[in-house]
């Protein structure tokens, strides 16, 4: 029975990513009653611009989104041996809104790779940023989908190890939330 109300965002913008599609798989597992797609596509963080207008609106409705939701995952692809330029953008932005979202919040990350490591520096490096925001982050299972091309038929997640990993990482995600197991 679907409970709950999840937010997911993609550190892609890309219709088709990997990680999209891994975040997709994630909302599946997970069968919220609500599921929510963050966006990520927003202005540049600049101060002045903050000063002088405050708080972007989809900038506080990513926030508002993250406070509303029971948990967050957050499937983010590795650029360059790091966080993509969207997500880090989008976790500054959201650090300046009040009220603390991220706090407390029940939050996965995974990743989606070309590559066989498939996104592992993403990872450290997005709970690296993440600290400062105190979510109650998992710790595992560590889900890092190498060789992506060749993990997914269509929008499907094929591969058996890394489909266990993420049955897995949703049920810890459920748990954190304090929603019924499905």
């Amino acid at each position: 029975m679907a409970s709950g109300k999840l937010l997911g965002i993609s550190g892609s913008l890309r219709a088709a990513s990997f990680n999209r599609k891994l975040m997709h798989e994630a909302a599946r597992i997970f069968d919220p009653a609500e599921f929510v797609v963050g966006d990520l596509r927003l202005p540049l963080y600049d101060g002045d611009l903050e000063e002088a207008e405050g708080i972007p609106a989809e900038v506080q409705k990513l926030a508002d989104q993250i406070a509303a939701a029971d948990a967050v995952v957050i499937s983010a692809p590795e650029y360059n041996k790091g966080v993509s330029g969207v997500l880090k953008n989008a976790l500054d932005w959201v650090s300046r809104t009040k009220g603390a979202p991220w706090r407390d919040k029940p939050l996965a990350i995974m990743s989606a790779a070309a590559g066989r490591a498939g996104g592992e520096r993403v990872q450290f490096a997005l709970r690296l940023c993440l600290v400062a925001f105190r979510p109650n982050l998992l710790q595992g299972p560590e889900l890092m989908v190498g060789q992506a091309g060749e993990q997914f038929d269509g929008d499907r997640l094929i591969n058996e190890l890394n489909l266990k990993a993420l049955n897995e990482l949703m049920a810890e995600l459920r748990l954190a939330a304090g929603l019924p197991r499905t």
